[in-house]
């Protein structure tokens, strides 16, 4: 029932649609189209990326997720993985998709979860960070449907994405996203070229 209720959540979500076409388009553009769903959860988003053009594959947490993405997409490859220890060889990818996947990462464990998707992305390949936006200087810890979640003021998101060796490309922030009052926020950034 979880996985759903996202299946087709981008049907009614036009700014997030339409920034996961953007990163489609700029990863296409660097030559190296192989993808990373990270916390793909059923896999809608890996099949979106696959048919906006990419090499995309996804990785979640879940068994059952897992199973679920393998049999509604069979073409598609998913595995088993954690966000912060991903079976990709370093520097491969030309972009990683987190798409409200780090909501349920700790504050304290955020810096090494964003290297991680640092170490599997060439120089120059994108990461696209989908989470809820909040006001203030911190993370704001609250009850999500599966486990605790955290809501991030963007500066301070970009600030930790920065110093994990990205540059920030672009940022969304659009409409209440729940009856909490937080906002979808986007964040599209690039791998430094060293």
């Amino acid at each position: 029932m979880y996985a759903s209720q996202f299946a087709d959540r981008l049907e009614t979500r036009p700014f997030a649609r339409n920034m996961i076409g953007t990163f489609a388009e700029l990863v296409r553009g660097t030559g190296n189209v192989r993808v990373a769903d990270v916390g793909c959860g059923p896999g809608h988003l890996t099949a979106m990326l696959h048919e906006l053009g990419l090499e995309a594959f996804g990785f979640d947490l879940s068994p059952g997720m897992v199973d679920r993405a393998r049999r509604d997409r069979p073409g598609l490859r998913f595995e088993e993985a954690r966000m912060e220890a991903l079976p990709v060889e370093d520097g491969t990818l030309g972009g990683v998709l987190a798409h409200y996947s780090m909501i349920h990462t700790p504050p304290g464990e955020l810096p090494a979860l964003l290297a991680e998707q640092a170490r599997v992305l060439e120089p120059g390949g994108l990461l696209l960070v989908s989470f809820f936006g909040t006001e203030g200087t911190g993370p704001v810890r609250f009850d999500h449907k599966v486990t605790p979640a955290y809501s991030w003021p963007v500066d301070r998101l970009a600030e930790l994405v920065t110093a994990a060796g990205f540059v920030t490309v672009a940022r969304l922030l659009h409409d209440p996203a729940a009856e909490r009052g937080f906002l979808d926020a986007h964040l599209l950034a690039r791998l430094a070229v060293e």
